[in-house]
């Protein structure tokens, strides 16, 4: 029975390549007789794989598309590929494309031999990038489908977070129960309920070690909604000021000019929008406002229309030289 198994699993893998081959090549590529590939095609027809029999001269046996995806066969090299540009499309900014990967690396991942896993690890490690592509913190695969696997079974999650240089805080254990995770730009968060502290909180995973899984499940207690709250703590809590400023724009064009990691945008009257973005520095903003080319106005804080009176007195300064 093993042997009829690992052989129908051959003959699986050889028609997934989408080419038609003969009886006698099948035959020849298993080590058996073309009779036993006409009743492991039939096996295979059985479990649902659309084997198509081609007669004549030049015929044989093929696999057509169908109806469901039914499960894939791999070599060794074909899974570490597989792995390595699941992990590539998960820190991708794809509109879609980096949640589904993290589902299907998720699964992947649970089923890879660890001598894989190593070949992949090592694959991401000796590769770089050009000078000045944008290059996300590392995550670790593990951690990665762990996190999304405690979301989806509704089970405890223990790690460490080492929070960023502005809130002050030092590393310290969290105890949680994880809700989403939101991918924002090129980096992915965590929305979970943390149980000490008693209320949401977001998470970096590139900053989340020791990451595991408890025993407890739980009941999933009413939450944000996850995307909203992200972008939020993303945008504005770690920042010192909160500038709101009214731009005359449409404000999926100013969407597509702000990235979702930098500030988000409300919807204003006809013919304006709300721009709202964290920072430490009110003359970061008001120069990049400017450069937006739209009609602003400073509706919050103060400092920042201080900052737009230092930006129109430097400004006026340079115009006045060159006329001269």
């Amino acid at each position: 029975m093993a042997d009829t198994t690992t052989r129908t699993l051959k003959l699986l893998a050889l028609l997934q390549a989408h080419r038609l081959w003969s009886a006698i090549e099948l035959a020849d590529r298993l080590g058996t007789t073309e009779r036993t590939v006409r009743r492991d095609v039939e096996r295979l027809r059985e479990l649902g794989y659309p084997v198509e029999s081609v007669r004549g001269t030049g015929g044989g046996y093929q696999l057509a598309p169908g109806g469901s995806l039914p499960p894939l066969v791999v070599d060794e090299e074909e899974a570490v590929a597989i792995v390595s540009a699941l992990r590539t499309a998960a820190s991708g900014s794809a509109a879609g494309l980096a949640e589904a990967s993290v589902r299907a690396l998720a699964k992947v991942m649970q089923v890879l031999p660890p001598k894989l896993q190593r070949r992949a690890d090592a694959l991401r490690a000796m590769s770089v990038v050009l000078p000045g592509e944008y290059q996300a913190p590392p995550i670790d695969a593990e951690t990665l489908t762990t996190v999304a696997l405690a979301c989806r079974d509704a089970t405890e999650l223990t790690f460490t977070y080492a929070p960023g240089e502005r809130s002050g805080s030092a590393p310290g254990a969290r105890r949680t129960e994880p809700l989403r995770l939101v991918p924002v730009g090129r980096r992915w968060y965590l929305l979970a309920y943390d149980l000490d502290r008693q209320d949401w909180r977001t998470f970096r995973l590139d900053r989340m070690r020791d990451v595991a899984p408890t025993t407890w499940r739980f009941r999933p207690r009413q939450h944000p909604d996850p995307v909203a709250y992200v972008q939020r703590s993303v945008t504005e809590s770690p920042y010192r000021y909160i500038a709101r400023i009214r731009l005359r724009a449409d404000a999926d064009q100013v969407r597509d000019m702000v990235p979702p990691q930098v500030g988000r945008v409300e919807d204003d009257e006809d013919g304006w929008c709300v721009l709202v973005v964290g920072a430490d520095d009110p003359d970061w903003v008001v120069m990049h406002v400017a450069r937006m080319g739209f009609e602003a106005v400073v509706l919050e804080p103060p400092e920042l229309r201080a900052a737009a009176d230092r930006l129109a007195t430097r400004l006026a300064a340079i115009a006045s030289r060159s006329d001269r």
